[in-house]
């Protein structure tokens, strides 16, 4: 498997000789400057890979873009897309002529990832993502007071959440709201509760099977490209995997998978393994996901996450939390047996430790939330144990 590593660039607090110490060499990124549903020229892309390989001894390449975001039109089917889906397609070719040509990208409407808590406080003095089902309540119901959201709740949530809400001071309601906001590193929008509400509006008519319709009209727009080209596209799952504020959510479960890599049967039609996002739904048995589907998983993010009866859930270690880890690794590893027995000339999965905690040294450096170097780092490590553990046990490439 290649060791990958997010990266947001040049602003990014965690610097490239950082990745090459962590033990990675393939570098996940994005033109995250460039507006949605502008086309990713051939000049921008060339300059990312330059400032990636501009020191030959870190060994680094661009081996993921993460994400080439797809236009919120496109999601609610809005107008005439002719233009966006242009754009994309043009942005596809862009990357293969450059040399990445593995896509991730979601879904998700509105928001990407959603948290109320960026640094909630470990045992002696780190951090982690955390996600608390009263605080996500009371920000529906009492701050957004979206109409219906109280029946998206169960009694005793609501109940914790309007204690929550009267007891909060206004920098706590500001503080919520950021955080919920915070969504995707890098991503171009953030709305105040006004411009969320007009947002939300947008969808108001799009139903579930709506935007699963987008979405499969989306990949017939943009599969055959990628086939053309030699782009792989690895849509990444909900995150929670669960309706948020009213929207439909339609990358959240096995069914869900089907679905999407059945609406168009192409190789280049294929998933991002989110271990977290998707283990993040109690309804999701990751193995048996990964076992389903491993053919056509072109990426994975690997960490995992700790549940709560009530929904909530917070980023644990990544060898700790619900998931089986170990399983999974085994299961990738057997994937890419296969694929290089097969002859295929990208046999190897890029994965990326994701979410790790804020550790040591990082606390306070302001590092994008999960996106630290040292909890990453400690993540990196744990992963590549299990790897090397199961390649010598089952006699299978790392």
């Amino acid at each position: 498997m290649e060791q990958s590593w997010r990266w947001f660039g040049p602003d990014d607090v965690v610097p490239l000789r950082a990745i090459r110490q962590a033990g990675a060499s393939g570098v996940v990124t994005a033109l995250h400057q460039i507006p949605y549903g502008v086309v990713w020229s051939v000049e921008e892309i060339e300059a990312r890979k330059a400032l990636i390989a501009a020191d030959p001894s870190l060994g680094l390449r661009w081996n993921v873009v993460e994400s080439l975001p797809i236009h919120e039109r496109i999601k609610i089917g809005e107008g005439d897309l002719t233009e966006l889906f242009d754009a994309y397609r043009q942005s596809m070719r862009n990357l293969a002529a450059c040399g990445v040509r593995t896509i991730c990208y979601n879904f998700m409407p509105v928001l990407d990832w959603t948290r109320t808590e960026l640094r909630h406080p470990l045992p002696g003095g780190g951090s982690a993502l955390r996600f608390n089902a009263h605080e996500y309540a009371a920000f529906d119901c009492f701050m957004l007071e979206r109409p219906g959201a109280r029946d998206d709740f169960p009694a005793e949530v609501i109940d914790r959440a309007k204690a929550w809400f009267d007891r909060a001071t206004q920098a706590d309601k500001d503080a919520l709201l950021a955080t919920i906001m915070a969504g995707l590193p890098g991503a171009f929008d953030r709305y105040d509760i006004p411009g969320l509400r007009r947002h939300l509006a947008r969808y108001e008519g799009v139903s579930r099977e709506a935007l699963r319709q987008n979405l499969a009209r989306f990949l017939r727009e943009v599969i055959p490209t990628a086939e053309e080209v030699g782009i792989r596209m690895a849509i990444h799952p909900d995150d929670p995997p669960r309706s948020l504020m009213g929207l439909p959510r339609i990358v959240s479960s096995e069914d869900d998978l089907a679905f999407i890599l059945g609406a168009v049967g192409s190789q280049a039609n294929g998933l991002t393994l989110c271990t977290g996002s998707l283990g993040a739904g109690a309804h999701n048995d990751i193995p048996a996901i990964a076992r389903r589907f491993a053919s056509r998983i072109h990426f994975a993010h690997l960490r995992n996450v700790a549940k709560e009866p009530d929904g909530s859930f917070m980023e644990a270690d990544h060898l700790g939390g619900d998931t089986n880890m170990v399983t999974v690794v085994e299961i990738l590893l057997a994937e890419q047996n296969r694929r290089k027995e097969a002859g295929d000339d990208r046999w190897r999965i890029p994965f990326r430790p994701d979410h790790g905690h804020e550790l040591l040294d990082d606390v306070g450096k302001g590092s994008f939330p999960g996106y630290s170097a040292i909890g990453r780092l400690k993540g990196l490590a744990e992963i590549r144990g299990v790897m090397t553990a199961v390649s010598q046990l089952r006699g299978l490439p790392v």
